[in-house]
């Protein structure tokens, strides 16, 4: 049995014929290879400018309504050949709007999800029948497979920033999706202090007792506790004016939000200068150097979690 491939009279003829079976020589070269000498994405650095995003949203809001877009967003795709979705390998991220007196139908899906609210009084969230307000500056989480609906109670248009990991899910595939049977989650109760928001008021209570890390990379960080959703880490950064960062890389595909103030980031060769609600895209391995040219709050979200759990993730210091 089997004398076919006992006998092959060549190494091409044996390669056809483990070709045939779906096989390939572990010897041979490749391009890319299996294994290579150190992390490199291929993703890029990139910005998004909220004004931009935000002037567009505004047009956005007299030429759609939620009858077509129950989301209206922007998704930042990063600007790679073939790529249309992912912000980085992991991580999609977009600006998102909405009018007074709307209201965002509730779904559930696999993917983690968060929102960073730039500009906003009165619009609020509904997770898991909770509600709760989305104000300026508030940090807002909706765990995956978590029912989640929004809405605006007040009188001038929001915007946000949205985080997923949609690219990961993607990756992976176990990605599910569901309507709520009734179009609109019952809200059964009203819950201002929710374990889904971090408010403002919260964050600068929180930065008076922070402290900065002893490496010099990060600043003074706040790490936001979301263990409903271990695949993506959630940090604040205090930056005061002047204050620039030890560079380095690290294995983490991160994303940031503007807060608060401005100022300039090398991510790899490229150099962003910065301003409020700008979004900053840096892909694992990049070298990372901040300058604060005002006071700073910084918002990051990274893979970083998935990383440590794998055993894939290191830092390395840079001059």
């Amino acid at each position: 049995m089997y004398d076919d491939l006992r006998n092959l009279p060549s190494l091409d003829a044996l390669q056809s014929a483990l070709s045939d079976r779906n096989m390939t020589p572990g010897w041979i070269r490749r391009d890319p290879p299996m294994l290579w000498k150190e992390m490199h994405s291929k993703f890029v650095p990139a910005q998004w400018r909220y004004q931009e995003a935000k002037a567009a949203m505004l047009s956005a809001g007299k030429l759609i309504g939620t009858d077509l877009a129950e989301r209206r967003n922007f998704v930042m795709r990063n600007p790679i050949p073939g790529n249309d979705t992912s912000t980085l390998r992991t991580l999609v991220c977009a600006y998102q709007s909405i009018l007074p007196g709307e209201k965002a139908r509730s779904h559930r899906h696999a993917p983690h999800a968060l929102r960073v609210i730039l500009d906003s009084k009165g619009s609020y969230s509904t997770v898991n029948g909770e509600k709760h307000p989305m104000e300026t500056g508030d940090v807002v989480l909706t765990p995956g497979w978590s029912w989640h609906g929004h809405g605006h109670d007040g009188t001038e248009q929001a915007y946000w920033f949205d985080g997923l990991d949609v690219p990961l899910t993607t990756l992976l595939e176990p990605m599910f999706f569901e309507e709520h049977p009734e179009h609109f989650e019952p809200v059964k109760r009203v819950t201002p202090d929710s374990p889904y928001r971090f408010s403002w008021a919260q964050t600068q209570q929180s930065f008076k007792t922070a402290k900065s890390d002893d490496a010099g990379h990060l600043g003074t960080t706040l790490e936001l506790a979301a263990p409903t959703m271990p695949t993506i880490a959630l940090k604040l950064h205090q930056w005061k004016a002047g204050w620039s960062n030890r560079p380095y890389r690290h294995a983490a595909n991160t994303v940031y939000v503007v807060m608060q103030g401005s100022g300039k980031s090398t991510i790899g060769d490229k150099t962003f200068d910065w301003e409020f609600g700008d979004t900053i895209a840096a892909p694992a391995w990049s070298r990372i150097e901040h300058h604060a040219g005002s006071d700073t709050v910084m918002f990051s979200m990274s893979d970083e979690n998935l990383m440590r759990w794998s055993h894939y993730y290191r830092l390395e210091a840079l001059s």
